[in-house]
């Protein structure tokens, strides 16, 4: 059976974390929570893997540990 990974929207994150909605938003600015994913061109969710992480250890976590964000041409050193 295929291991699909499931993306949770902000009111199911908000609710296993008891986090609020700023609170959230600027731990995601800081780097200390997991970022979102776009799921649409309106919509967003996070992955459920990643909110489980952060769950396990809110003080320990690191986004640069989850949902790296593809670089772009821009973000290389020029040799």
């Amino acid at each position: 059976m295929p291991n699909s990974e499931r993306i949770i929207r902000l009111h199911t994150v908000l609710t296993r974390t008891g986090l609020s909605r700023s609170t959230l938003y600027r731990k995601i600015a800081e780097g200390t929570f997991p970022a979102q994913v776009r799921i649409s061109v309106h919509g967003a969710g996070w992955h459920e893997s990643a909110i489980n992480r952060w769950i396990a250890d809110p003080a320990g976590y690191r986004a640069d540990n989850d949902n790296a964000a593809p670089r772009t041409r821009g973000d290389h050193a020029r040799g």
